[in-house]
């Protein structure tokens, strides 16, 4: 099976049962036998079950697409960000030509992005869904991204697991805040190369506040970005800039300091704060996510995966499509050596003169007979097994289905196609048919019996 992390294992849990839920109970006897084999508490068996499921529909596929597309909305949403951090900066200062008022620059570089951050902190505090709108654009341009039809379900199990322990707040967070953090880098790195390339001139305007507002408002918000060394005008440039921009060389170097200090403390250092606490948060609080088996769907698989007799067992369902067939039980002791066939008729004597460490499981004809065949192998897997088919019935989907299902409970498994009848002839194209369908599951078969193979392992 395919390696995935926890969070990706409790998030395919809640997948396949959202998917259960709306589309009805999936053919899970194959899973669940697996999941009571590999053994574990109830959560484990429910993630192995849901794994097996996963692989089977799809959705493991679909999940790593899912995530590819994630990436793909994250890497727009971040081109999104710097070009808007860029555009701030433009507004900010624009060509140069003619004088930047201070205050109007800081408010087009500070403005949104402090109102929004003031949004984001109350809602997290009163309401943790801050964040929301762009959260489900990046959830709605993961889904477009990723095309693939099985992932209808993902983005809302991946919702409700969260909400649970309350990590949707602190994954928007690290959404939101990252993105900000972005823009904020791209519109400094923008004013720096601006102030680095062009002269610009600064002035402050008003036609109600007094000038001594203006030099307390520039000395408190340089106050600050001061701590770190950035420069702030004295009264004297403050004063001066209110009447027009000061054509000295120092002042606007103190301005164009003053102003970087302010966004760079104000807009990119709050941002990145709390990026890092959400992160933080997000990544802690991971190791409290868990299924919870409150849940209807989860309930009724208590007595599947942990029956009372034994809370023990798994499940075991066939599978929609063919597989390479590998062996699943590397991690079991496989022992001895065991022949089954699967529907032949009464006209052909069986079993053979089998060697006394070969045992004989009989004929599989039923449903009954296969599920307790399966529940044995399951516990007891057999170093060898020989599989003996009637080449002259069709290799349909569920025969074959079957003998991967057996073949997967064994370490070696050969398929054994019988001889007619005398006085009959085995079809070409039947034959054909059985050739081609083993040799997609990737299973060795003959024409004669291989008895020696399982008496000894040895042809």
């Amino acid at each position: 099976m395919t390696e995935l992390t926890p969070l990706q294992n409790l998030w395919l849990s809640e997948t396949m049962r959202l998917r259960e839920e709306h589309a009805g109970p999936l053919d899970d006897l194959e899973a669940n036998r697996i999941a009571r084999s590999a053994g574990g508490d109830l959560p484990t068996r429910i993630q192995r079950r849901a794994l097996w499921l996963a692989e089977r529909n799809g959705q493991t596929h679909a999940l790593k697409h899912w995530l590819q597309g994630a990436r793909l909305a994250l890497i727009v949403l971040a081109v999104l960000a710097v070009i808007s951090g860029a555009g701030l900066a433009f507004a900010a200062l624009g060509d140069g030509q003619t004088p930047v008022n201070v205050f109007w620059a800081l408010g087009s570089l500070l403005g949104l992005n402090l109102i929004l951050l003031l949004s984001w902190a109350l809602g997290l505090v009163f309401a943790g869904e801050q964040g929301a709108a762009l959260g489900r654009l990046w959830l709605w341009l993961s889904e477009k991204l990723a095309r693939d039809a099985n992932a209808a379900q993902l983005a809302p199990a991946l919702l409700l697991l969260l909400q649970r322990q309350k990590l949707n707040r602190w994954a928007l967070g690290v959404l939101v805040n990252g993105l900000w953090l972005l823009a904020m880098l791209s519109a400094l790195v923008m004013v720096l190369i601006l102030m680095a390339t062009r002269r610009y001139g600064f002035v402050w305007e008003t036609t109600i506040l007094g000038g001594d507002t203006f030099v307390a408002m520039t000395q408190a918000l340089g106050a600050l970005p001061a701590l770190l060394g950035f420069s702030v005008p004295s009264v004297e440039m403050i004063r001066a800039s209110g009447d027009a921009a000061l054509n000295i060389e120092s002042a606007r170097q103190a301005w164009a300091a003053w102003l970087v200090g302010v966004l760079l403390v104000y807009g990119v250092l709050p941002r990145l704060l709390l990026a890092l606490f959400c992160l933080w948060r997000w990544k802690t609080g991971q190791a409290a996510l868990h299924l919870d088996l409150n849940l209807p769907g989860y309930a009724q698989l208590r007595e599947r995966l942990m029956p009372t007799s034994e809370r023990l067992g798994i499940s075991d369902a066939a599978p929609e499509q063919l597989h390479r067939v590998e062996s699943a039980v590397s991690d079991l002791q496989s022992d001895g050596a065991l022949l089954v066939a699967i529907e032949l008729d009464d006209q052909r004597p069986w079993p053979p003169q089998l060697p006394k460490t070969v045992n004989n499981a009989g004929i599989l004809d039923s449903r009954e007979s296969r599920h307790k065949l399966l529940e044995q192998l399951s516990r007891f897997p057999p170093a060898r097994l020989a599989i003996a088919c009637d080449p002259r019935r069709s290799p349909d989907r569920g025969s074959l289905a079957l003998i991967a299902e057996l073949a997967r409970s064994a370490s070696a498994t050969r398929v054994w196609l019988l001889q007619a009848p005398p006085g009959e002839a085995l079809d070409a194209e039947r034959l054909g048919d059985w050739h081609v369908a083993l040799q997609q599951l990737d299973l060795p078969f003959a024409d004669c019996a291989p008895l020696n193979w399982l008496e000894t392992g040895h042809d």
